[in-house]
């Protein structure tokens, strides 16, 4: 049995694609509300009753505010700013700085710039 919970975060940031095709909309200077849902799953529940209280997720929350609201996502990542890639920098950063002080583990990180598109990431040997 494993029990998962997820949670959302959002933040407002520009960003530009290089290496497209002449004309392509995403190589001009653009910006999205970002919408990233993180999940974490354990195969027990801790006291209470908890995956992983909602407010410990708080940290994540503190470092999208701090270094990815209403900036430059060229300017944040040293690898070019897809949504794709967005997530594993952002889950990397869970696993590494919050995942070893809350109760269960990272499973996904999701990135939409849009309501309607998004891309996830799953740390290896944590598949679905």
């Amino acid at each position: 049995m494993e029990y998962r919970i997820g949670k959302r975060f959002s933040f407002d940031a520009a960003h530009h694609l290089d290496g497209l095709p002449a004309g392509h909309k995403c190589a001009r200077v653009h910006g999205h509300t970002y919408t990233v849902e993180v999940v974490f799953a354990a195969d027990r529940l801790d006291e209470p009753g908890f995956v992983t209280d909602f407010g410990d997720l708080a940290p994540f929350g503190a470092y999208l505010d701090e270094y990815f609201d209403h900036r430059d996502l060229n300017d944040v990542l040293d690898v070019p700013p897809t949504s794709e890639l967005l997530a594993a920098h952002l889950a990397h950063w869970i696993i590494g700085n919050l995942e070893p002080l809350v109760q269960g583990r990272l499973e996904s990180v999701r990135v939409s710039e849009s309501p309607t598109s998004w891309a996830e990431f799953t740390p290896a040997g944590r598949a679905q």
